[in-house]
């Protein structure tokens, strides 16, 4: 967890109402099925601590009715405030990734600021993690080549079954299969990916029972799709339930969704509208 320091060192969230949310900030096009990344939901004990650490990222809040956003290019991060179960480690999703392009920069503005900083040994690629608030773990890439100075780069899952995984998300979501050489460390592994426009999901294998992440401090992830009703309809022929039928939101205005969960315990909220405005 992050120390006092974050306080002082960040600019205030009233403050970053007030500021325009960048143009660069938008969801990425979607893909032939109609399907682009949306969102990560974050459980949170202390909103402002939440909103803080996010704002120190690099993240732009913005506030839609009742919904407390955080943007960045090609994803939100949307906070609820609701005590989690438990952090990401120990959940089916450990973590989620950022690409940094000033990374040595980055890395000292933030441990300047208090928060907890892991460094990873990487010969080939500055790389570490962050510890945020209620116990969410942030990876960090380096990448001097991205336009803006920070975008989001992954998903990851742990999964008895990667291969298994991969088709399913194929199936589903129109993702593309593919393989990443990652790890900590001097260690390095092939990961199975599956990647749909705004993000790739990083797919481990773990023979460990692990949580599913309904309730932990990353409670889902989202997509956002052109036409709920027909990709509901997709899915349902696909021999897929949801948890529950579409419904338009209470939390904001012109935007439906439903949840599902997909068989290894990460939970799935499907929406249309959380782009409005693009």
């Amino acid at each position: 967890m992050q120390s006092q320091g974050v306080l002082a060192a960040v600019v205030p969230f009233a403050l970053a109402l007030l500021l325009p949310p960048p143009a660069s900030a938008q969801l990425a096009a979607p893909n032939a099925n109609g399907v682009a990344i949306g969102h990560v939901h974050v459980n949170a004990v202390d909103l402002e601590a939440q909103t803080r650490f996010w704002t120190l990222l690099g993240g732009q809040i913005v506030q839609r009715d009742k919904l407390t956003l955080v943007q960045y290019p090609g994803i939100y991060v949307i906070l609820r405030v609701q005590a989690p179960s438990g952090g990401t480690v120990g959940s089916r999703l450990n973590h989620f990734g950022f690409l940094v392009k000033d990374f040595s920069g980055s890395v000292a503005k933030w441990k300047a600021a208090g928060l907890n900083w892991e460094p990873v040994i990487n010969p080939q690629v500055g790389q570490g993690f962050l510890m945020g608030p209620d116990d969410v773990r942030v990876e960090i890439y380096e990448d001097t080549s991205i336009a803006s100075p920070l975008t989001m780069h992954h998903i990851h899952l742990l999964v008895p079954d990667p291969p298994a995984a991969q088709r399913w998300y194929i199936q589903h979501f129109g993702a593309t299969a593919g393989t990443r050489l990652g790890g900590t460390g001097l260690v390095r592994t092939q990961f199975a990916t599956v990647n749909v426009p705004g993000t790739e999901i990083t797919l481990s294998l773990t023979k460990e029972s692990l949580a599913p992440t309904k309730g932990r401090s990353v409670d889902h992830i989202g997509f956002e799709v052109k036409d709920i009703d027909a990709f509901v309809t997709h899915l349902r022929t696909a021999g897929l339930k949801t948890d529950g039928e579409i419904r338009s939101s209470t939390n904001a205005s012109g935007l439906r969704l439903v949840y599902l969960t997909d068989p290894w315990g990460t939970e799935i909220e499907i929406t249309q509208g959380l782009a409005a405005g693009r």
